[in-house]
């Protein structure tokens, strides 16, 4: 997609990190998929052999780059989860695809990355309890279906009360806004659900998935909130954390802008904002001064 190629210019030429802490996401394992998603759902997806319905459900037609894209894109969620792990911050400028379900992908998400990395850390022994704080403009169905009556893993989604998905799976913590909401009516609904997710109990590691289609000018966000307020929703979330001493790992999520330099600006601040609160974050897992590791897919 478009945005991922300009997100990731705009990180190098702003310059947010060292060089070397801007990686190129290894690829996800058919093991690691399968922590979440079916064997036969992997062999279609790796044969292309879809049917016609399940591939208009997908949202893409199959070709190799896809599954080569999607593969890289769980893989960067993989880093950040790791590298929050280890120094308190990790971003992927990708991800965040949760609408996948374990055995067939919807609404332009083909595997489920958080998901996937979530249990990748739970089964490397590294996370016991993770918490999902969702706040993309739609609901994560995916997400909400992978992890019901799961203890380990706390779901939170702000989303749209009208829009996609149609039917809503419910999940730990749902919260809706209603068509046109905009800064300070999504902003309380957000640290409402920040607040109320991380006030369950203690977690390892926390996911934010960071959308940007809460944005006003989103095609397909019907809600109108502005940059400056998403600003502040990235903010209130990544200080929440801090304050919790709750690694966490960043993650793009879902934008539809035209034009799409507006996306692009706000998953770029997003990535900013995390990036320049990185230092001391996080139960000890940053020395001082250190930069957070940014994931992208390729």
């Amino acid at each position: 997609m478009e945005k991922y190629v300009l997100l990731r210019r705009r990180v190098e030429t702003g310059k947010l990190v060292p060089p070397g802490n801007l990686l190129l996401a290894d690829t996800a394992t058919d093991e690691e998929l399968a922590l979440v998603h079916h064997a036969e759902y992997l062999r279609k997806i790796r044969e292309g052999d879809l049917t016609p319905m399940e591939t208009r459900r997908m949202g893409f037609p199959w070709s190799p780059a896809l599954v080569e894209r999607s593969r890289r894109s769980v893989g960067a969620t993989l880093g950040a989860a790791a590298s929050a792990l280890e120094r308190g911050m990790g971003i992927s400028l990708s991800g965040g695809t949760h609408h996948a379900f374990p055995d067939r992908g919807e609404g332009f998400c083909v595997f489920n990355d958080v998901a996937v990395a979530s249990r990748a850390m739970q089964a490397q022994g590294r996370a016991d309890r993770v918490v999902i704080l969702d706040l993309d403009v739609h609901q994560g169905n995916g997400t909400a279906v992978i992890f019901r009556n799961d203890p380990t893993v706390f779901t939170l989604s702000v989303h749209g009360a009208s829009n996609y998905p149609f039917r809503k799976e419910p999940g730990d913590l749902d919260l809706e806004l209603a068509d046109g909401a905009g800064d300070e009516e999504f902003l309380q609904v957000a640290r409402d659900g920040v607040e109320g997710a991380l006030g369950t109990g203690t977690f390892d590691l926390a996911f934010f998935l960071a959308g940007a289609d809460p944005f006003k000018g989103d095609r397909l966000g019907r809600l109108a909130v502005t940059k400056e307020g998403l600003q502040r929703r990235d903010r209130l979330v990544l200080e929440a954390c801090r304050e919790a001493g709750l690694p966490v790992a960043v993650v793009m999520s879902g934008g539809y802008a035209s034009p799409v330099e507006d996306t692009v600006d706000i998953h770029f601040a997003t990535v900013r904002m995390a990036a320049r609160m990185a230092s001391n974050y996080g139960r000890g897992h940053a020395p001082p001064g250190a930069a957070p590791r940014v994931n992208r897919e390729r």
